[in-house]
């Protein structure tokens, strides 16, 4: 009995979980669809130097998110095993699109024209399991003068 009790609760955390990471990657899509051309984002240190730059500040954003329950489960099976924990790429893949997006989403408040030399960090929360993790990121917005 406790362990039809168990595969039931692995079952509901398995559709929950789904649904709810399909509802964040539809999120994600529209509004990285809505700031699709502002501002730009550049990782590298290769910026157009021949504008002159109106306004230059610092655009930060923090993330934390997890895992659902039956992600935990694989990937603590896969842990016993030996492999790639795939379990938790998707995880990653939101938290570093959704801080991303947040920084976006700042700088286009600020009506910047660009987000230059951005750095991801991401740091675990839980010593175990990698079920949560806190993602930030931060770069320079620049607003070029339209003169």
């Amino acid at each position: 009995m406790d362990l039809l009790i168990a595969i039931a609760l692995l079952i509901i955390c398995y559709f929950t979980g789904r649904t709810r990471e399909k509802r964040h990657y539809k999120s994600i899509r529209e509004r990285e669809v809505k700031l699709y051309k502002q501002p730009h984002i550049n990782f590298s240190k290769n910026v157009n130097i021949s504008q002159p730059v109106k306004n230059a500040k610092l655009v930060s954003a923090s993330v934390v998110i997890g895992c659902d329950y039956f992600k935990v489960f694989l990937a603590s099976l896969r842990n016993i095993f030996g492999g790639n924990v795939s379990a938790y790429e998707s995880v990653l893949d939101r938290g570093r699109r959704e801080a991303i997006l947040r920084i976006r989403e700042s700088a286009y408040r600020m009506n910047a024209d660009l987000v230059m030399n951005i750095k991801i960090e991401t740091v675990m929360l839980s010593e175990q399991t990698m079920s949560q993790v806190c993602i930030t990121a931060y770069g320079t917005a620049v607003e070029y003068d339209k003169k």
